[in-house]
């Protein structure tokens, strides 16, 4: 007889899944989710089926082009300078993928480098 009390069982006071909500209530419920529906970004620059006008892909285009990339992260600008970097500054030997990067960066500075000069 566990779960009973002395007026009842608590099945009785305990509405579970049994609620029944007023048409008010259901309504205000889903105009609080739409509202919150609407996330920053949610427009992809390169989707096709996006409904922007052209104006603003232009506008866009035009305001990124200006803007720094402010969004890289230490990690990331170390990369771009020396793909072992990131590695190195961790105290850890860099990757075999990034040892190539990093060779294959040096070889194409060096023909761009004799091309300029020749």
């Amino acid at each position: 007889m566990s779960g009973q009390s002395n007026v009842g069982n608590s099945g009785v006071y305990e509405a579970g899944d049994q609620r029944n909500y007023k048409d008010s209530e259901i309504k205000q419920a889903q105009e609080e989710k739409r509202f919150h529906e609407g996330k920053e970004h949610s427009h992809l620059a390169q989707d096709s089926k996006d409904e922007r006008s052209i104006a603003n892909k232009l506008e866009r285009e035009k305001r990124r082009e200006d803007e720094p990339d402010n969004n890289l992260t230490e990690e990331d600008r170390a990369s771009q300078l020396d793909p072992t970097l990131p590695a190195k500054l961790h105290g850890n030997e860099p990757s075999k993928g990034a040892k190539i990067d990093a060779e294959l960066q040096a070889e194409e500075e060096e023909e761009l480098r004799r091309k300029g000069k020749a």
